[in-house]
């Protein structure tokens, strides 16, 4: 994945949400089982670093990447 991908701002409409269902809200996967699969397999990044807890609590201004794309937490 490129760091000059354009990324996507998604409000979520709460303070914080967990890593796989942001994904799943985002469009960036269709299914929690990817969402589980990707994230295990280490193709997820939360800010440019590899993430591996489909919990983790992303806050605002966050930005997850999965293969081209890239989506921000936003309010």
């Amino acid at each position: 994945m490129s760091d000059s991908a354009p990324v996507d701002d998604v409000p979520i409409g709460s303070e914080s949400i967990r890593l796989g269902q942001f994904m799943k809200y985002a469009g960036l996967l269709d299914s929690g089982g990817n969402v589980k699969e990707a994230i295990i397999d280490g193709y997820v990044t939360v800010n440019d670093e590899v993430e591996r807890r489909r919990g983790r609590q992303l806050q605002h201004g966050d930005v997850v990447g999965f293969d081209d794309r890239r989506a921000r937490v936003c309010p």
